[in-house]
């Protein structure tokens, strides 16, 4: 389940990647529409790898498909994000929660020691940004989880368009300060293996940053 098994089998897997990283990355604009013609040049493949990627990334969540339009990057809007944080909050709640029981004494380890390196990032207090795998806090946290279904569903599902809303709209000033003693707090209810504390203190933070992401796609949308 992890992502640090996703390696590029074939030119096709490369292509989905590549594509995935620069839809998430707002390379390729939100709401833009994807031209299989355009693509294959642009990546150097066939018209049909790129309509495997395009079905891939339509099953991440980051593609959708419209009558009479074709195939288009999904938009960011508020009301996506209120919907998609709503789940998460459910999902990554539970996960802490999970995580808590389940993650191993050296797992708590590597994730203290990850939250210690983030802190260099911290402290200049302009941007929290973590990149997608294992250097994301929340990815650990789900993957200590070790519930597989549940991996499964935020991993192979929603992962990835979390992170467009996340990197697309950054966080930075005092929200980076506080984010970051979120994830502290989390760790030490983890550490702990208090699982009720860390589930709750996940789900607040969730909402928090939502909350803060909201404001700022309202207010880039004027």
């Amino acid at each position: 389940m992890s992502l640090l098994l996703e390696q590029p089998v074939t030119s096709a897997d490369k292509t989905f990647f590549q594509l995935r990283k620069d839809i998430v990355d707002g390379v390729i604009l939100a709401g833009s529409k994807l031209s299989e013609t355009e693509l294959s040049t642009k990546y150097a493949v066939s018209r049909a790898v790129i309509r495997e990627a395009i079905n891939r990334l339509e099953s991440n969540h980051l593609v959708e498909r419209k009558a009479h339009v074709g195939a288009r990057v999904v938009a960011l809007t508020p009301e996506g994000l209120a919907e998609l944080y709503q789940v998460r909050e459910s999902l990554e709640g539970m996960a802490a929660r999970l995580a808590a029981i389940n993650m191993t004494d050296e797992e708590i380890l590597d994730l203290n020691t990850l939250l210690n390196s983030h802190f260099q990032t911290v402290k200049t207090g302009e941007t929290y940004y973590q990149e997608a795998g294992d250097v994301d806090f929340h990815y650990r946290i789900i993957l200590g989880s070790k519930n597989n279904h549940l991996i499964s569903i935020l991993m192979n599902g929603i992962y990835h368009l979390i992170r467009m809303y996340r990197v697309q709209l950054g966080m930075v000033g005092p929200r980076v300060t506080t984010a970051f003693d979120e994830h502290r707090h989390i760790a030490q209810a983890i550490s702990n293996r208090d699982a009720e504390l860390a589930e709750m203190l996940m789900r607040r933070h969730i909402l928090y940053t939502k909350n803060n992401l909201l404001t700022k796609l309202v207010t880039e949308s004027f």
